[in-house]
């Protein structure tokens, strides 16, 4: 492949799908929504010339299923939606935290609730992805500001959830998932790709599908192939089995979160800009961040310091990395579209919460620099 074959001029939603075939996706089942339905227009023709597998499923509840089972059978999985059909995903979502089933879910963010604003961007379900589906567990969610990284968290996607065998999501928004712009593919192996983790244990011995290796990772075997076992989203023991046993139920409970919550260090994804001297920090993800850093270049220029810091890992919430990179700043801005998901979770790892402030856009409008602006010349006008 020559330096031209590789650079693509590509929509974030194509960025997505190029990162997943990149990463070995074999089965896609979704539904069409907007402003997710060209990831699965793209991988309707790109998928089966590749020898994978894609369905149109009847609705968002059987798309989840779909690739819940075709996941178990040793395929790389992952399906793509927005709000509405996020929604109606999380059962099953919970379903893939239980049974411990590893798979990709990509959900680019529309206005909410309910239909809400179909065509208009959002960044309304971060909590959504942390605590949509019910009970105690643990989560993995990436986001990314343009069609470069959105390619590379889509490839880091499917390593997690082969690494830990769990549900990740991926979460963009209506700019960044309909916005044109360069995309240079990596080569082969440029990128490490993780491969799925099967057990070594032979036909006819006892193989226990949950008992974690010493290094935490829960090998597999391809459902319907050498060997039985039991898939539920019930408790369970290691051979699957539902057991309401105290220490059973304990362990698992601990196992599922600690996998995730004890690693977040090795999950955490950002990129950080001017940070070294900045009396301001603007914290985004996603568009949000591109206006952001358009707005600290443009300051900086004149004289402010400002630095921003573009979060990439969402869930589990980089809470140390965020308070060690904010530490020296005067005021720390949060820059997203809602009405304050991800601000709560910095006033909770910094220092100082007091000192931190919100610049949003609630209108299916994207976030402007000088909305920004607007925003900081008020806190510089209270002498923060």
């Amino acid at each position: 492949m020559t330096q031209n074959d590789n650079i693509r001029f590509v929509q974030g939603n194509e960025a997505c799908v190029e990162g997943a075939l990149y990463a070995g996706l074999n089965f896609f089942a979704g539904y069409p929504i907007t402003p997710s339905t060209e990831i699965a227009e793209h991988l309707s023709e790109r998928l089966p010339r590749q020898g994978g597998k894609f369905i149109q499923m009847e609705d968002e509840i059987a798309s989840m299923g779909a690739i819940l089972g075709a996941s178990l059978t040793g395929k790389k999985v992952m399906t793509a939606t927005s709000g509405p059909g996020f929604s109606l995903k999380q059962e099953a979502l919970g379903y893939a935290c239980m049974a411990e089933i590893p798979c990709v879910i990509t959900n680019v963010q529309r206005g909410g609730p309910s239909t809400g604003n179909p065509t208009h961007v959002s960044q309304g379900d971060v909590n959504q992805a942390r605590w949509g589906t019910h009970g105690d567990h643990a989560i993995i969610a990436l986001t990314a500001s343009n069609n470069q990284d959105v390619f590379k968290i889509t490839v880091e996607a499917f390593n997690l959830a082969e690494t830990y065998r769990t549900p990740v999501i991926i979460l963009l928004d209506e700019v960044v998932g309909h916005m044109r712009e360069k995309l240079t593919l990596p080569e082969v192996d440029e990128i490490p790709v993780v491969s799925r983790l099967r057990t070594s244990v032979s036909k006819g011995v006892d193989y226990h599908p949950y008992l974690p290796r010493e290094d935490g990772r829960l090998p597999m075997s391809d459902f319907g192939a050498e060997h039985r076992y039991n898939v539920t989203g019930l408790f369970h023991d290691m051979w699957g089995f539902p057991s309401n046993n105290p220490k059973v139920v304990s362990e698992l409970l601990r196992h599922l979160v600690d996998k995730i919550e004890n690693n977040v260090d090795s999950m955490t994804m950002y990129k950080e800009y001017w940070l070294d001297d900045a009396d301001y920090i603007l914290v985004s993800y996603g568009s949000s961040a591109r206006s952001a850093i358009h707005i600290a270049k443009n300051r900086r220029a004149r004289g402010v310091k400002i630095g921003v810091l573009e979060l990439q890992t969402l869930w589990p919430f980089p809470a140390d990395m965020v308070r060690e990179k904010c530490a020296n700043a005067k005021a720390v801005l949060v820059v997203e579209m809602n009405m304050g998901q991800v601000i709560t979770q910095v006033k909770n790892a910094v220092d100082n919460p007091n000192n931190v402030f919100l610049a949003n856009r609630i209108d299916g409008q994207l976030i402007s620099p000088t909305d920004i602006k607007t925003i900081l010349r008020m806190i510089q006008g209270k002498g923060v």
